[in-house]
């Protein structure tokens, strides 16, 4: 009889323990973050993807309007020496060449195109702030591991080595390259990009957020007014 109840209890504990680890496993699986996703339009009738990151909405690409939130146009400035000489909110596609490199990178602006009043963003959207920058950093891990979360994985569009590139967050960074502010020349397209910030550094820098082809981190970058940069947008 004693040895009856020692079997009948071993058998019992061992199921209790199944099903505290098959109830375990199934919270597991309902505490894994849905991954929320959607679009949002421009002025120009550009539809864009969007992911939710953390507690923020992020544009997943770049964007491509030339017209400010009240439909009034946007300069394009095709000639190096006008660019670096700009006074005035401007944009352009790398080497001026939409269907090439538009399409798929979207478009350069300077920075007195990002602190225009007029709202470049989509409407309910703006441009990220520093401080907003690094939410989504550390969200990501920080510093050091969070372009590579950032990054479209391969080498499609970025040149090997493509270090740490997972896209883990659906941010999907590409390698746009950059046009200079002093010469007005386009450079870097498959090495990496910067995206513009909303905070200003001095009165001739505003910072930057830049991931590169052979790094896994995001480095914050005091840069030009001048230069040509990409701009992801994110939600009020």
């Amino acid at each position: 009889m004693k040895k009856s109840k020692i079997i009948l209890f071993s058998i019992l504990f061992f199921l209790s323990i199944k099903t505290a680890i098959s109830c375990s496993e199934e919270n597991k699986i309902d505490e894994k973050p849905k991954v929320e996703t959607g679009t949002v339009t421009d002025i120009d009738g550009n539809v864009y993807k969007t992911i939710k990151i953390g507690t923020q909405w992020w544009m997943a690409e770049n964007l491509l309007t030339t017209k400010f939130q009240n439909g009034e146009a946007i300069q394009n400035t095709i000639s190096n020496t006008d660019w670096a000489s700009l006074s005035s909110p401007s944009y352009c596609f790398y080497n001026n060449d939409f269907e090439t490199y538009g399409r798929i990178y979207g478009a350069f602006y300077n920075w007195k195109a990002v602190n225009d009043n007029r709202n470049i963003a989509p409407e309910g959207w703006h441009i990220p702030s520093d401080e907003e920058w690094k939410t989504l950093i550390n969200y990501l891990g920080g510093f050091y591991v969070a372009g590579g979360k950032m990054k479209e994985a391969g080498t499609a569009h970025w040149i090997s080595p493509n270090t740490g590139a997972t896209n883990s967050s659906g941010f999907t960074a590409l390698p746009t390259g950059s046009r200079g502010g002093t010469t007005g020349e386009y450079g870097w397209i498959g090495l990496g990009n910067d995206y513009w910030c909303a905070t200003s550094n001095t009165d001739t820098e505003a910072w930057a957020y830049y991931v590169g082809n052979d790094m896994a981190g995001c480095l914050r970058l005091s840069h030009n007014k001048l230069n040509g940069f990409v701009i992801r947008c994110i939600k009020d």
